[in-house]
C-alpha cells in the first residue's frame, strides 16, 4: 500500500510540473504576442505568391554573387522568389536550412515546430540564442530569418503536425523539407506530400552520421516505397538518446537547402533516387542508388490503400516527438521512485546501486556509490562484468544478517534501460549470479536531479 501511495504521489508531482511548464509556456506566448511576426497556432489560408516581373536594384546587389552563376542566373533567382517552402522542424536541420533558403531569396518560408528553445538545443540549432530560451522555436527561427532577409515572407507555425492539419498546410507550399526527428512524423509528412503531389527533401542526423534523400520527385520513390513497415520502437534512437555532434545536422541541413534551391530554381535534384550518406568521422560522403518507385506501395503505388492520412502514432507504435520516450516494461512492484531510493540511502540500508548507462554518460555525471555495468555488457553476459557483479553481491551478502536476497536497484538516465536491465538480471538470477531482489528506479538520474538533488547535472 505504501509503495502505491508513493507512486501516486510521484505521478501527482509530475502533473504539477506539467501544469507549471504550461503556465510558463503561456506566459512566454503572451510575452511574444507583440512580436513583429505573428505566431500561428493553427493552419490559416495563404494568398498565392506573386511572381516578380524583374529583379530590383536591391535584389541584384543582394544576390549578385549567385546571379553570376550560369546554373542560376536571373531566371533562376526569379523562380526562387516565387517558390514557397515548408520546413517541418526548426531544430538542428531546420535552422541552417531556413537560414540559407532565406539568404538565397526564397519567396515564402513556413517554419513549423511545436517545441520551445532549451539550453541543450544551442550547440546545433544555430538560429536560436541564449536569450530565446523558453520561446517558441518557430518564432525564434522566424525572427532570426527576418533579421537576415526581411524581403522573405516568413510564417512561423507553433503547432504539431497531425493527420488533421497536415494536408491543409502542405497543399499551400511548393516544396516540403522534413527536418523532424521521429518516425511517425516522417510517415505523416511523406503521405501528405504524396497525396498533395509535393516533392519532399528529407534529411536526418545522429551521432556522427547523416543521410539525405528527395522523395516523391519526378516519378521517384516515396518514403513508404523504401520503408513500407516502420521499425520496432525500441530499435529507434534519436538525438536525445544517442547524441549528435552539432556540426553534423548543420552539414545535412545545408545539404537540404542545396537540394531545395536546385529544385526551386529549375535545376532539378539528383537525389530523387539516391540516398546520400555522410560519415563525419571519416569526412566522407557516399551515395547509394535506391530502388525505384514501387507499384505495390501503399500510398504512391498503382492501387494505394492509404488514400487519406491515418493515425501515425498507432501505425508506428511510438509518439511523434523527438523527446526521450518512456518505456513501461515492468510492473509497479518491480519499480521504486527516487524518493523511495532516497529513504533507502538515508537509512543506510545495505544494497547495490547498479548504473547501466554507457561509460561515456557515466563520465558526464554519476552517483558516487554506484557500480557501472553498461546494459550492453549485461545483455551480452560479458564474463568480466558478471564476475564483478558477483563479487559485489557476495560483499553485500556478508553485510546482511541472515539468508536474505541482496537488494539491487538499477538506475540509468531516464528509467528505460534500467527496466531492460531488470529483465536481464531476473533471468540471470540463480544461475550466473546469486539470487537477488532487483528493482528499477523510476525516472532515473534525471528524476533524481529534478526531485532530490537540484545540483545534480542534467543532460
Amino acid at each position: 500500500m505504501s509503495q502505491e501511495v508513493s507512486c501516486l504521489k510521484a505521478q501527482l508531482r509530475e502533473r504539477e510540473e506539467e501544469i507549471s511548464a504550461l503556465k510558463n509556456k503561456l506566459a512566454q506566448l503572451e510575452k511574444s504576442h507583440n512580436s513583429a511576426l505573428e505566431l500561428h497556432d493553427e493552419v490559416t489560408p495563404l494568398t498565392p505568391l506573386k511572381a516578380k516581373p524583374a529583379l530590383s536594384k536591391e535584389d541584384i546587389m543582394r544576390y549578385s554573387r549567385q546571379l553570376l552563376l550560369p546554373e542560376l542566373g536571373v531566371q533562376g533567382q526569379l523562380s526562387l522568389s516565387k517558390t514557397s517552402v515548408l520546413v517541418v522542424g526548426c531544430g538542428g536541420l531546420g535552422c541552417p536550412l531556413a537560414q540559407y533558403l532565406a539568404a538565397a531569396g526564397i519567396g515564402r518560408l513556413g517554419l513549423l515546430d511545436y517545441d520551445e528553445v532549451e539550453l541543450s538545443n544551442l550547440h546545433r540549432q544555430v538560429l536560436h540564442g541564449e536569450e530565446n530560451q523558453g520561446q517558441a522555436k518557430a518564432l525564434s527561427a522566424a525572427n532570426a530569418v527576418r533579421r537576415l532577409n526581411s524581403t522573405v515572407e516568413c510564417i512561423p507555425y507553433n503547432l504539431q503536425l497531425s493527420s488533421e492539419n497536415a494536408l491543409r498546410l502542405i497543399q499551400q507550399y511548393d516544396i516540403v523539407a522534413d527536418c523532424s526527428d521521429n518516425v511517425p512524423t516522417r510517415y505523416l509528412v511523406n503521405d501528405a506530400c504524396v497525396l498533395s503531389g509535393k516533392p519532399l527533401v528529407s534529411a536526418s542526423a545522429l551521432r556522427m552520421e547523416g543521410q539525405l534523400t528527395v522523395y516523391n520527385y519526378r516519378g521517384g520513390p516515396c518514403y513508404r516505397c523504401l520503408y513500407p513497415v516502420p521499425p520496432p520502437p525500441e530499435t529507434v534512437t534519436n538525438c536525445s538518446d544517442g547524441g549528435v555532434l552539432g556540426v553534423v545536422p548543420g552539414i545535412m541541413g545545408c545539404f537540404q537547402a542545396l537540394e531545395v534551391i536546385k529544385i526551386a530554381s529549375g535545376q532539378g535534384s539528383s537525389c530523387g533516387q539516391q540516398l546520400v550518406m555522410f560519415d563525419a568521422q571519416d569526412a566522407r560522403f557516399r551515395s547509394i542508388k535506391l530502388r525505384p518507385k514501387q507499384a505495390g506501395c501503399a500510398v504512391c503505388g498503382e492501387k494505394p490503400s492509404v488514400t487519406k492520412l491515418v493515425d501515425y502514432e498507432s501505425f508506428c507504435g511510438s509518439a511523434a516527438t523527438d523527446k526521450c520516450r518512456k518505456l513501461n516494461l515492468l510492473s509497479r512492484d518491480q519499480r521504486i521512485t527516487v524518493q523511495d531510493y532516497q529513504s533507502i540511502t538515508d537509512n543506510a540500508e545495505p544494497h547495490l546501486l547498479l548504473d547501466v548507462r554507457p561509460l561515456v554518460e557515466v563520465d558526464i555525471c554519476h552517483l558516487p556509490f554506484s557500480l557501472n555495468i553498461p546494459l550492453s555488457s549485461l545483455e551480452e553476459r560479458k564474463s568480466e562484468h558478471i564476475q564483478l557483479f558477483q563479487e559485489r553481491i557476495s560483499q553485500l551478502k556478508h553485510q546482511m544478517a541472515g539468508d536474505c536476497r541482496p537488494p539491487v536497484y538499477v538506475i540509468c538516465k531516464l528509467g528505460n534501460d534500467s527496466q531492460k536491465a531488470v529483465r536481464v538480471l531476473e533471468k540471470m538470477s540463480g544461475s550466473e549470479v546469486d539470487s537477488i531482489t532487483v528493482k528499477d528506479i523510476c525516472g532515473g538520474l534525471m528524476a533524481w536531479a529534478k526531485r532530490i538533488d537540484p545540483t545534480f547535472p542534467q543532460y
